[in-house]
């Protein structure tokens, strides 16, 4: 059943018969038919019609309207309706009707068969008698004020940063009280993100343990929020003596310069694990301390320039963008999920190279995934693992 009230319910199943009915134009007609299904809690609220003008056949859609869906919803209840629906009529079909649904449980939809439609223009709808064939693509983000107030948090911001590297940089199982613990977060907070993460299939739990994380759609899903170049406020650099020589001087002082951790991040921090490209710009990541940026550009010869730097200095919104560091090409670079994260929100060809930084860690995930959370001791701080 939808979790709307009649009001709002009705107002989305008519925004969406119109919006259906525009997508079809005039040679068709799209109305709401009379119910006429006995039992009434059956897990649609309203059954459409789509009749051809011309050739006389109709199809019939059953609608669920929800004010929000997830991947969960998809494979529990919703997948059992479909089911039942398609037992009793063949050309009958399930659709779901949301002011906005997400990328991921769009996906999900079309992996069971389930039709679709949002108020944003994402629509999928595959009927074979009469035949129709609808697939558009709207928002990828919830518009402004989608969210409820009792709305489960968000994959943004510090907090939720925290959390993500960690269960993608640590083998489950562990529970709630110790991901808080270890993160530095409050086990409310962690509980109810854990539990939009579950929504979103993204992590698996048995009772209150976390047995199973998808490191690899989660580290996707947390970039898609992400801007890096608004996140990190950069300062944009020259170095006079090239790159290699700005390299030299971090590894003779083994990433730690002017008593702050620097890490490398970006094109050159994935070229030496997962090599696409030659080129581009040095990231360097430092304090947000905009005085210690100045100081960590003289002590590695750099110089401040208002366009066209080819380092970047990326000021670290919060310490853990600096936990588990790793060394490749004898450089201190952040860890390969923060590297993905990055890489994944960046400008021009970096989710590219993000996206090969994930082959490597899927196909290495001895290398780097931690097998426990005992190997790390109370809140995490910054070392080279």
């Amino acid at each position: 059943m939808a979790n709307l009230t009649p009001s709002p319910a009705a107002a989305v199943l008519d925004q969406g018969r119109a919006a259906l009915q525009n997508l079809l134009g005039e040679e068709w007609e799209v109305t709401v038919q009379p119910e006429e299904l006995p039992g009434g809690d059956h897990g649609w609220e309203a059954v459409l019609q789509i009749k051809s003008n011309n050739e006389g056949n109709f199809a019939q859609l059953l609608v669920d309207v929800r004010e929000k869906i997830t991947p969960k919803d998809v494979f529990g209840f919703l997948t059992s309706t479909a089911l039942l629906v398609r037992r009793v009529n063949h050309y009958t079909r399930l659709m779901v009707f949301s002011p906005w649904i997400s990328p991921k449980t769009q996906e999900a939809l079309r992996e069971q068969g389930i039709d679709y439609l949002d108020l944003t223009g994402n629509v999928s709808l595959r009927v074979s008698r009469p035949a129709v064939v609808i697939h558009t693509r709207g928002a990828d983000r919830a518009p402004a004020g989608h969210r409820t107030a009792s709305a489960k948090p968000l994959l943004t911001g510090a907090r939720a940063g925290r959390l993500i590297r960690l269960l993608a940089d640590v083998a489950p199982p562990y529970r709630t009280t110790e991901l808080a613990q270890h993160a530095g977060l409050s086990v409310p907070y962690v509980s109810r993100l854990l539990d939009a993460l579950e929504d979103q299939l993204l992590v698996g739990r048995e009772g209150k343990v976390i047995t199973s994380v998808d490191w690899q759609e989660l580290l996707r899903t947390r970039a898609s929020h992400l801007d890096l170049m608004r996140l990190t406020n950069p300062q944009g650099m020259l170095a006079p003596n090239g790159l290699q020589a700005v390299l030299d001087r971090l590894i003779k002082r083994d990433g730690v310069v002017a008593g702050q951790d620097v890490l490398v991040t970006g094109s050159y921090a994935a070229r030496p694990i997962a090599p696409v490209a030659v080129g581009g710009q040095l990231m360097l990541y430092v304090s947000p301390d905009p005085a210690a940026g100045h100081t960590i550009a003289r002590e590695l010869g750099l110089m401040p320039v208002p366009e066209g730097g080819d380092v970047l200095l990326l000021h670290a919104p919060d310490s853990s963008v600096l936990h588990r560091p790793r060394r490749y090409d004898r450089y201190r670079q952040v860890g390969p999920s923060q590297l993905v994260l990055d890489c994944l929100s960046g400008p021009g060809r970096m989710p590219a190279e993000g996206e090969k930084v994930l082959e490597f860690m899927a196909a290495e995930e001895h290398s780097w995934r931690i097998a426990d959370l005992s190997r790390l001791s109370g809140t995490e701080e910054p070392g080279l693992l």
